[in-house]
């Protein structure tokens, strides 16, 4: 459902608190007194059938009664009243009601009945279960709370009121406010991704702190998370884990699919920051609202305590961020400023006996080094510089918390002598912290930030060469196990599956009997110096565990024996009719090669997702690993690698040379496209592949498919996140020349100042309502989206400009879009605009939604000559006699685009859906 009905929430001008109660211990009357005491400036309804008037304000009977709709109810009676009373809020015209009630569940039928009752009006429900709704920006505490909340500029969401209650008990100790503060409670209704939307939108609120314990919907919270991720910071602490679908998992992948591994990697791709306790996540969101996002993140260290400096490199370095280099330029001015015994490196130690001015000097040299993205300013008491003489001489070079733009925080150690330095510190605007381990902490949280906005922008699927797969060959495979009735393949037929999507697997032969593997043993001796003897079988999953694998056999004679004893070894373990026959392939020797683990887990919350890590078949034990959300792009497969212990290994050490990094990119990569392109694969498992300096071979794989579910369509349902829809390129020609239409790219920024410098600058007004020029980083915005939430089409021409664009954004209750074109001045009047905007009109139709509308300027006559044409309903703006309202109801089957229609103007074109059904 839309979140349009939800925009009251963040300004209500009423509020009815229905069971208000005279009673003291009452939640009801906890609720008014609080909305009194806050100084709520709008209407206050009390409603109560037993009372007239309670605390002094006047109490309604019942809903009807009330003088008008209000903007919000608070709801706390008995749960059995609830679905009665949301259906009279419905026809009163309240759109949000706010369910403090706990009590509404499946079992007892109330939960369904209180969205049947509400759904009809457009009556959005927060809870049940909650503690209430607390706006600072609108002075409302309408909660039973203890402590209120003072006005700042964070958003709180909870899915628990009793840490709302805590830390805002918490928050009030330390000087901290909010803008708004939401308790979800039990979500049947409003769930975590409708209310990141609406504090999305919010001016008041500049960065948003999460404690979420489950997320309904993960592809809404996903696209939610990523578009708000690209205007302010998202903070979330989670307290424990899902839990799993399954006891167990037939594939070592599966084994170690853990539901935190999950959780992790779908926070990174919703561009959110995990911290792990309430007090990270309040520093998180203070350091957020005074500095942007870090990157890259080279950190400088300034210190007159050599060990201080010591243990801020040490908890610097276990967060993965960076030491500084400082230039030659650099330290040749320290050398001027400091003594002789000065430590010439990053961290500068100043020295115990360092004045005020030499200490705030260093600060000041350091921040100029163009190869320095922050600094940290430690200070131990001593005599030679008194904290406080410190504190004012650091505060005398800091502009806004910055010292020549960047970032400088600050740790003044110690307890009494210290306590006046901090205090002049915060004073003067800088971000002071009492150990440095607090203030690395907050450093690792801007360098995370800017890494999670970079991540943001990667449109994951667009740079796969799709040339490289082979999805009928693998498809045929699958279906020729699923006819079979099997979830598990052979070794044969996974490998068979890699080598369709281009991942190396050594040469194999296949011997039905032992008198066979004679014979072949002898053939492949031949070519090789030794080789592999392993069991075929459609039911056995980890062939080592019953001895199913034999290593570097160097005759026929030894690969006879271990063919043997396999087959011993199957029967006493009661697998003896199991066996399908055996599998020899060269002994593949990769010169200082590692055994990797890649494969693909699908998880019953998140869907699919990779894993990358250390292989072998020690691979639980040493527990490596780390899982990234498909689809990915190189930049996404690169981080992954980077996410494990092993790819210290994997860059070189001593003489053993860096593995293939491409190599290994390109497997990630094509598990990425199985993962879009098969929707029935439930696990894929290579381990070992082997990764050298030239090579990379997939020496054993097994994949685990559902049947069932082999006919559903590609790309992938069950991903979170949408792939690039390269199904929706199309040609068209026209009036002799032929235009590409495909979904936009990130890429497409660079081609925008061509459209732009050869739009006039009238249209570009028409266009973007009275601007003419466009940011770097609104062009940055426009070209990297998320095709959840919103499409845009671009016309490139035979010579690879730019020369049009049509964009659809879609509600996130995903009921209508609102669309917009631009096509270069010297390209209009041939049908680039009707052909942009139909292809628009199209994909709305596909995605479901019934409406497309837009907002045009009454003196832009062409753009609504081109609605009228189509079919838009063309009306005045009530709110602004300048503009004209536009709208087509997309279930007219006359509608532009409802039947493919081809426009006189077009020529015509054919479009690729994204990917067909499988064969």
């Amino acid at each position: 459902m839309s979140i349009k009905n939800l925009a009251p929430l963040l300004h209500p001008r009423s509020i009815a608190i229905i069971g208000a109660s005279t009673r003291p211990d009452a939640i009801g009357s906890k609720i008014l007194d609080n909305v009194l005491r806050g100084g709520f400036a709008g209407d206050i309804w009390p409603v109560n059938p037993k009372h007239a008037r309670i605390l002094e304000q006047s109490c309604y009977p019942s809903v009807s009664a009330l003088p008008a709709a209000p903007d919000v109810a608070i709801v706390a009676t008995p749960a059995p009243t609830i679905p009665s009373l949301l259906r009279e809020l419905g026809e009163k015209g309240t759109k949000i009601a706010v369910l403090v009630t706990a009590g509404l569940s499946d079992k007892n039928g109330l939960r369904q009945a209180a969205l049947e009752a509400s759904k009809p009006y457009g009556l959005r429900l927060f809870g049940p279960n909650v503690v209430g709704l607390i706006l600072p920006t609108a002075n409302l505490n309408a909660s039973f709370v203890l402590t209120g909340a003072s006005r700042g500029n964070i958003g709180l969401l909870s899915q628990s009121g009793a840490i709302v209650s805590s830390l805002l008990d918490w928050a009030g100790d330390h000087d901290i406010g909010f803008s708004q503060v939401i308790s979800l409670g039990d979500m049947i209704d409003v769930d975590i991704g409708d209310a990141i939307d609406l504090l999305a939108t919010d001016h008041e609120t500049s960065a948003i702190i999460i404690y979420l314990e489950s997320i309904v919907n993960p592809r809404k919270f996903i696209s939610a998370a990523r578009a708000a991720g690209r205007l302010k910071p998202l903070i979330a602490i989670v307290p424990g884990r899902h839990k799993a679908a399954a006891a167990a998992a037939a594939t070592h992948t599966g084994a170690l699919a853990s539901n935190n591994r999950i959780l992790d990697a779908v926070l990174k791709r919703a561009g959110i920051i995990r911290v792990m306790t309430l007090s990270e996540l309040f520093a998180a969101a203070e350091i957020t609202a005074r500095f942007p996002p870090l990157s890259p993140t080279r950190i400088a260290i300034v210190t007159n305590g050599g060990g201080a400096g010591v243990l801020a490199v040490d908890s610097l370095l276990d967060k993965g961020e960076v030491l500084a280099s400082l230039t030659a330029e650099t330290v040749a001015d320290l050398d001027r400023l400091l003594p002789g015994g000065w430590s010439r490196n990053n961290p500068v130690d100043v020295a115990g006996d360092a004045t005020p001015d030499r200490y705030a000097a260093a600060v000041r040299t350091i921040a100029a080094d163009t190869g320095v993205d922050a600094v940290l300013a430690l200070h131990c008491p001593v005599q030679a510089a008194p904290p406080a003489v410190t504190a004012l001489a650091v505060a005398g070079i800091v502009q806004e918390g910055t010292v020549a733009g960047k970032p400088l925080l600050t740790c003044f150690l110690g307890g009494k002598a210290a306590r006046d330095g901090r205090q002049i510190l915060r004073g003067a605007g800088i971000s002071d912290h009492e150990m440095p381990d607090d203030a690395i902490a907050a450093l690792h949280i801007l360098a995370q930030w800017g890494r999670r906005k970079e991540q943001l922008t990667h449109i994951a699927g667009s740079t796969t060469k799709e040339s490289s797969f082979d999805r009928n060959a693998a498809f045929g495979i699958f279906e020729e196990a699923a006819s079979e009735g099997r979830a598990m393949l052979t070794e044969i037929e996974a490998k068979g599956v890699l080598g369709a999507y281009g991942i190396p697997v050594p040469e194999y032969l296949v011997a039905g009997t032992i008198a066979a593997v004679d014979t072949l043993a002898t053939r492949m001796l031949r070519h090789h110096p030794a080789i592999v003897l392993k069991i075929l079988s459609r039911k056995i999953t980890h062939k080592s565990d019953i001895g199913g694998v034999a290593l570097n056999l160097t005759s026929t004679a030894e690969v006879r024996r271990a063919a043997r004893k396999m087959k011993a070894a199957a029967t006493t373990a009661g697998f003896a009719d199991q066996i399908d026959g055996y599998v020899l392939q060269p002994m593949v020797k990769v010169d200082n090669g590692f055994e990797l683990l890649a494969g693909l887990s699908a998880d019953a919350v998140f869907g699919p997702a990779i894993v990358f890590g250390a292989g072998g078949i020690a691979v639980e034990q040493t527990d490596d690993v780390a899982m990234g959300l498909p689809p990915l792009d190189d930049g996404l497969a690169d981080d992954l690698i980077k996410a494990t212990r092993i790819d210290r290994l994997l860059q070189g050490f001593r003489h053993i040379p860096a593995a293939d990094r491409d190599a290994i990119k390109k497997v990630l990569l094509a598990l990425s496209q199985m993962a879009v392109d098969f929707p029935f694969v439930r696990a894929v498992d290579i381990n070992p592949l082997v990764a050298g300096s030239r090579t990379i071979i997939a020496l054993d794989a097994r994949i685990e498919i559902d049947p069932s579910r082999l006919r559903e369509p590609a790309p992938n349902r069950n991903l979170v996140i949408r792939p690039y829809p390269a199904g929706w390129s199309s040609d068209v020609t026209l009036r002799g020349q032929c235009f590409s239409l495909r979904p936009i790219l990130p890429l497409d920024a660079e081609l925008y100042a061509g459209l732009l410098e050869q739009t006039t600058a009238d249209d570009l007004r028409m266009r973007f309502f009275g601007q003419t020029r466009l940011s770097e980083a609104a062009i940055v915005r426009m070209t990297h989206i998320d095709y959840e939430r919103e499409m845009a089409f671009v016309a490139i021409n035979p010579v690879g400009q730019l020369v049009g664009v049509s964009r659809l954004v879609i509600d996130a209750g995903r009921e209508w879009g609102e669309y917009g074109v631009l096509v270069r001045s010297d390209q209009q009047r041939i049908g680039l605009g009707t052909a942009l905007l139909q292809q628009l009109l199209t994909f709305a139709r596909a995605e479901g939604l019934a409406e497309v509308r837009g907002a045009v300027l009454r003196s832009n006559e062409k753009m609504l000559g081109l609605c009228r044409k189509l079919g838009f309903e063309v009306v005045t703006s009530s709110g602004d006699a300048s503009l004209k309202q536009v709208r087509i109801r997309l279930s007219d089957p006359n509608a532009a685009g409802g039947r493919n229609k081809r426009d006189a103007n077009t020529g015509g074109h054919k479009l690729r859906r994204s990917f067909p059904n499988p064969p």
